[in-house]
């Protein structure tokens, strides 16, 4: 008998059967999930036990420890304005009945495709349906969890960190020691576009609310303008780049705070009607751009592996940190989107599924 063979084959059959069984999914079918078969508020809401997602080719199965919520995830809750379900959502209904992108968690199960992640991998990004115990994610939308960073940070920084990153560097063509103005500046892309500009060697000022001017200030901003006592148009200061959040600053009013080639970036918009919102704004912004000194833009967020391995050197290395403002259990999921519609949100809210430590 050829004991060498017969080891190497026993050998074999063992990592293939252990294999078989990391890649198997959970052993429930099941599992708890936020979600709605309906466009409206967060009394559309509700925790359920639903049937857990299967992973396609390129996707991988994440067994979710944190997620984030962010206003993305409200617009999708709502339907408003109707712009988003003409984007693919589902005109009227949600296509996708579960809520939340912004995902942190364990690799549990890899599609045929997928070249980047294996099970057991710790990873960040965004997927669909994070407000659920598992979610899927495609692997382009993924990167590895930066060490030291805890699931909950690393849950709440995707979306509105890659989207903060892309208008300062992609958009903004920020260069160190030019000077920045971050209107909304406490928000949750706010929070992160503050610490990015001042990583990336900006001069940075914000405008926030009244009770979040402290904590603008100590995130990296020289000045903070209270936007409840001071009209933009007074602020003396001119800037190179002007970053406006989810704000209803009119353009011209904006064009005021640009050096004579300084650069405007409207990342988003909360005001307007209701099938377009905001982007009327924007759009007028692009159409005067070409016949002016100042350039007028806007942009939509790029969700790739690229810009949130760019985001992870920066949460990795310390020089950017998120705000986590509020922690909830995913079986208080609804009272968290509850506390964002009432506009008591600042910083990030995290949705806590369950914490691997106390495994």
């Amino acid at each position: 008998m050829n004991t060498t063979a017969t080891t190497a084959a026993s050998a074999a059959s063992i990592a293939a059967a252990a294999s078989h069984e990391r890649q198997s999914p959970p052993s429930s079918p099941r599992m708890r999930a936020v979600t709605q078969d309906r466009y409206g508020n967060s009394a559309v809401l509700r925790i359920e036990e639903i049937d857990r997602p299967v992973v396609g080719p390129h996707e991988v199965l994440i067994d979710v420890h944190a997620a984030g919520l962010d206003r993305g995830t409200e617009h999708l809750m709502t339907g408003r304005p109707w712009l988003v379900r003409l984007a693919g959502f589902g005109v009227l209904r949600p296509k996708q009945p579960t809520l939340g992108f912004d995902v942190a968690g364990s690799v549990v199960a890899v599609g045929a495709d997928v070249t980047r992640f294996a099970v057991g991998d710790q990873v960040f990004g965004i997927g669909s349906g994070s407000f659920a115990e598992f979610a899927v994610a495609s692997e382009e939308k993924l990167a590895s969890k930066p060490n030291g960073l805890s699931f909950e940070q690393a849950a709440v920084s995707t979306v509105s960190g890659i989207t903060a990153l892309q208008a300062l560097t992609d958009v903004g063509h920020l260069e160190p020691g030019q000077r920045v103005l971050v209107i909304g500046a406490s928000g949750g892309v706010g929070t992160f576009a503050v610490q990015l500009a001042r990583a990336l060697g900006g001069i940075v000022d914000g405008v926030a609310g009244t009770a979040n001017l402290e904590l603008v200030s100590s995130l990296g901003a020289e000045h903070v303008y209270d936007h409840r006592s001071v009209d933009i148009a007074e602020i003396p200061q001119r800037y190179d780049l002007v970053l406006d959040i989810g704000g209803r600053n009119p353009v011209r009013k904006l064009r005021r705070l640009l050096t004579e080639k300084g650069t405007l970036v409207i990342v988003g918009g909360e005001n307007g009607n209701r099938v377009t919102g905001g982007v009327g704004r924007q759009v007028r912004a692009m159409l005067l751009s070409p016949f002016v000194s100042q350039r007028l833009t806007t942009f939509i967020s790029r969700e790739h592996h690229s810009s949130i391995e760019r985001l992870a050197e920066y949460l990795e290395a310390g020089s950017v940190e998120p705000v986590i403002d509020a922690r909830f259990p995913l079986d208080h999921a609804v009272r968290a989107v509850r506390r964002m519609e009432a506009g008591a949100a600042r910083g990030k809210t995290v949705i806590v599924v369950h914490s691997p430590e106390s495994d």
